[in-house]
């Protein structure tokens, strides 16, 4: 019998390391960080909610409209434990409900931030130095989208007790992502 959620959900075990890869593959594919990550939960979790709920978080994506705040992967992951755990009626700030969610959601900044390696979690601190307009950021945000959506769906299977296949957890990244070196033109 599914845990108490907000969303009805059919999947009994998930791999979060397979839900990492299919976020991943689902940005090389052409979603945003966001939609990538929206998409790969609702997809590994089987969950009862219409596809809207990707074309909902769009304008999350690259910092929020292409804004640089925070990181549309993490947005997405945000979206995806309050699609399950956050609230619709009022309760205000001692809410059993919301706290419930916002503990989640800060579990995943707080390990994001570490695990990106760069420490931050504004799109436009991740990102700085990469041309964006020339993709130079892409295989970046890839991993940080898989990171999330795998972290995500670890904390999903703990909190719905959904059986985790995945003997290891989600492993952050070694050391950051570096723009390319510009090479620099002399004049003579």
């Amino acid at each position: 019998m599914p845990k108490q959620a907000n969303v009805r959900y059919g999947a009994t075990e998930v791999s979060p390391q397979e839900v990492q890869k299919a976020a991943e593959g689902l940005y090389q594919g052409g979603f945003f960080c966001c939609e990538a990550v929206m998409s790969a939960i609702r997809t590994a979790f089987q969950i009862d909610v219409p596809e809207g709920v990707i074309a909902m978080s769009s304008g999350m994506s690259i910092g929020v409209g292409r804004s640089g705040c925070m990181c549309g992967a993490l947005n997405g992951g945000i979206m995806a434990i309050g699609m399950f755990f956050g609230r619709t009626t009022q309760g205000g700030p001692k809410d059993p409900k919301v706290n419930r969610c916002m503990a989640m959601t800060k579990e995943l900044h707080d390990w994001f931030r570490v695990a990106n390696a760069k420490h931050a979690i504004c799109c436009r601190i991740l990102t700085r130095g990469f041309d964006m307009v020339s993709g130079e950021h892409k295989q970046q945000c890839i991993a940080f989208t898989g990171l999330c959506a795998g972290k995500v769906a670890e904390i999903l299977c703990r909190e719905l007790e959904v059986k985790n296949l995945d003997s290891e957890p989600i492993k952050g990244l070694d050391k950051p992502f570096l723009p390319p070196q510009k090479k620099e033109t002399v004049n003579a």
